[in-house]
């Protein structure tokens, strides 16, 4: 479990489906994935995917959990991907449009950031941001990730943002 000022980040759990619902199944959130709002069964594959992903691979995304209420306002944390044929850590976060533009995605980013490369040990971690999405690239860039190319996976394309781990040389980009 990580904490920030506002935000309890706790290991995801299956009991989250509904609450995680109220976010992907919104069609604010879901328009930058450019993918239709999740049903209660396509939300039941993404948690039980990512809770395999977690024991598979010693990380995975927290439920992010407002300190005020209680109430859970996303999700933030890593994925092992395969980038360029380099596994890598991607770190990802998903908020409700009500809790959009208040800085809690960069203050769950950060944490995360700095339990992957203080706790975990890892080297980089990168960041795949649709093109266009100026909000999700900005959360990047304010935890100090840079803009290293432009991808594309599945025929969309995407900003691939990095950051090396502290007293690590830097890869070149692209």
């Amino acid at each position: 479990m990580l904490e920030t000022p506002r935000l309890v980040l706790r290991p995801m759990r299956a009991g989250d489906v509904d609450d995680l619902l109220g976010v992907f199944g919104d069609p604010r959130v879901m328009a930058a994935f450019d993918e239709p709002p999740f049903d209660r069964a396509r939300m039941e594959r993404w948690v039980r995917r990512n809770l395999d992903h977690q024991a598979h691979d010693g990380y995975g995304l927290f439920t992010l959990v407002r300190k005020s209420d209680g109430i859970v306002v996303g999700d933030c944390g890593l994925e092992r991907m395969d980038e360029g044929g380099i596994v890598q850590a991607e770190l990802g976060y998903d908020l409700r449009a009500d809790c959009w533009g208040r800085g809690l995605a960069t203050e769950a980013a950060a944490a995360v950031r700095d339990h992957a490369f203080t706790a975990l040990g890892l080297p980089r971690l990168i960041s795949l941001v649709q093109v266009g999405n100026l909000a999700s690239r900005r959360v990047a860039e304010k935890i100090g990730m840079r803009l290293d190319a432009e991808v594309t996976r599945h025929g969309r394309r995407y900003w691939l943002m990095s950051l090396d781990a502290p007293g690590t040389v830097a890869a070149a980009p692209g």
